[in-house]
């Protein structure tokens, strides 16, 4: 889709919605496919899932390209909301079949909104590392303040303890054995993997760590070629794991999960905090059993993230991001 980005009349509430939609290029995707685009009409901001970037054997259901579309939804939310509007959102108003998966509408100017100013400043300096982390703990106070912000967006949060650490590298690495063996998923991974220059998509090597034993395993992006980061010296001890969860794995839900999934790793960004989403458990059927079984199987899992400290002294190459023409189109 294209857009145009030159009218010379365009109203400010076009103006600070083309720039939300630009500030959700930014948003983390699983194989960073950015499954979305937008689509201003009048005065409102629609997002639409791109099913062109599914994933069909790492995600047959559906369920990562949600969470990444929530994410970009959430980012661009609060890009509103820090600019000050008052912003509505409807949430799959066609149906949970249907393409579109929200509509955003921003409508007068409302008092300064803390909160939103330090998501919205951490949009761009968020990163997935998925180098090792310190020794260093992630404070108690840190891990309520997450919990709290993923409740607000409609979803939960269970810390893992230290009893079941096990478990969760289990499953995790039995996960990753099963999509190992699968000729389908390894296609997928080598395709979005060795994206052309300039597709401003994918994983590409540079931004690919190292395999060397972790607590949990972290997928290999780069097998079979050179990662582009050393995974460092750290071994995850001081790393905390958290589950984000909901109700259940319909549409809304998953939606909503990925709004929360951004509103954590904003938050945690700016706090300092390193983070990676893991997402390999839950891509298979019998770990994230297992993963249900450490939520006492009051919810559904939807994915791991890792937060910690990072010890790196080299600072993490950006990822691709697709140009907002190519996401973005504007109808005049």
């Amino acid at each position: 889709m294209t857009a145009r980005f030159d009218h010379p009349a365009r109203s400010r509430a076009v103006a600070a919605l083309e720039a939300a939609a630009r500030a959700a290029l930014h948003a983390p995707s699983v194989f960073n496919t950015q499954p979305w685009h937008w689509r201003i009409t009048g005065e409102t901001l629609e997002l639409y899932a791109d099913r062109d970037r599914a994933l069909q054997a790492t995600d047959p259901d559906g369920r990562l390209l949600m969470l990444s579309c929530g994410a970009a939804l959430h980012h661009a939310r609060v890009t509103l909301e820090a600019d000050r509007w008052t912003v509505s959102v409807e949430r799959l108003p066609d149906g949970d079949s249907a393409d579109l998966l929200a509509r955003i509408t921003a409508a007068g100017i409302e008092k300064t909104d803390e909160q939103a100013e330090r998501m919205a400043a951490a949009i761009t300096s968020r990163r997935t590392d998925r180098r090792a982390f310190g020794d260093r703990a992630v404070p108690e106070r840190l891990l309520v303040e997450l919990r709290q912000v993923v409740e607000a967006e409609g979803a939960y949060l269970h810390v893992v303890r230290r009893d079941q650490m096990p478990m969760l590298a289990t499953s995790t690495s039995r996960a990753a054995d099963t999509e190992t063996n699968d000729p389908a998923y390894r296609a997928e991974l080598e395709h979005w993997t060795n994206r052309p220059e300039g597709s401003g998509d994918g994983v590409p090597a540079a931004t690919a760590v190292q395999p060397v034993p972790r607590r949990v395993p972290v997928r290999d992006y780069a097998p079979g070629g050179t990662a582009g980061l050393a995974a460092g010296e750290g071994f995850d001890l001081g790393a905390a794991y958290v589950v984000l969860f909901g109700r259940t794995d319909q549409p809304t839900e998953l939606l909503r999960g990925g709004e929360a999934m951004s509103a954590l790793l904003l938050t945690a960004t700016a706090e300092g905090l390193a983070t990676a989403p893991l997402s390999d458990t839950t891509e298979v059927e019998w770990p994230r059993r297992l993963l249900r079984g450490l939520l006492a199987d009051v919810g559904e899992p939807y994915l791991i993230i890792r937060l910690g400290y990072s010890d790196a002294a080299v600072p993490l190459p950006n990822a691709p991001r697709r140009q907002p023409g190519d996401v973005i189109q504007v109808d005049e």
